[in-house]
């Protein structure tokens, strides 16, 4: 189990877990409690969303210190932005916390594969819909944080190379 409160950002990290187990869970047991499919597809695709919004915007940046985003250009080019913390804020980024985003964010997909498999098998057309909004939105961003990550590590070893390069040509300059 584990245990929030001894991580630096507690809540985000709740919510990063919670989302998804929520979106999961009401995935689950909605139709015991409501036959309205329109409204079980509402709530479950706005919880998809507050976890999207929440990964995307405020985990990202405070459990591992990345962020991604999506602009259009004027010529109508789509163009991936990513940001990190600086290298001395990378360090500091908690390794459980970025262990707790990593999986969470992994497995995700993976659980609602599962339960696509189970609808296409049901022949559940309805509910396979909500599923692959849900894989669409959890792919969505792993694709952003795994560029973002990469970016961030050429970052570091450009830095590291720079760093290095500027003081072996400094100290050869005393010569």
């Amino acid at each position: 189990m584990i245990n929030f409160s001894s991580l630096p950002h507690p809540r985000t990290a709740m919510f990063h877990v919670g989302f998804k187990v929520a979106a999961l869970v009401v995935y689950l047991l909605c139709e015991w409690f409501v036959s309205a499919y329109v409204f079980n597809f509402i709530s479950i695709v706005t919880l998809l969303a507050l976890d999207f919004w929440t990964v995307k915007n405020v985990s990202g940046r405070l459990l591992v210190g990345l962020r991604w985003w999506n602009e259009v250009t004027e010529e109508g080019d789509s163009v991936w932005k990513y940001e990190s913390l600086d290298m001395e804020g990378l360090k500091n980024v908690h390794p459980e916390e970025s262990r707790i985003f990593w999986y969470a964010l992994s497995l995700t997909p993976v659980a609602w594969s599962v339960f696509g498999f189970i609808a296409l098998v049901k022949f559940n057309i309805d509910y396979f819909m909500i599923v692959v909004v849900a894989i669409v939105l959890s792919v969505s961003n792993i694709v952003g944080f795994t560029k973002c990550s990469r970016d961030a590590k050429r970052r570091l070893s450009e830095f590291t190379t720079q760093t290095l390069a500027s003081g072996v040509s400094s100290m050869f300059s005393g010569f």
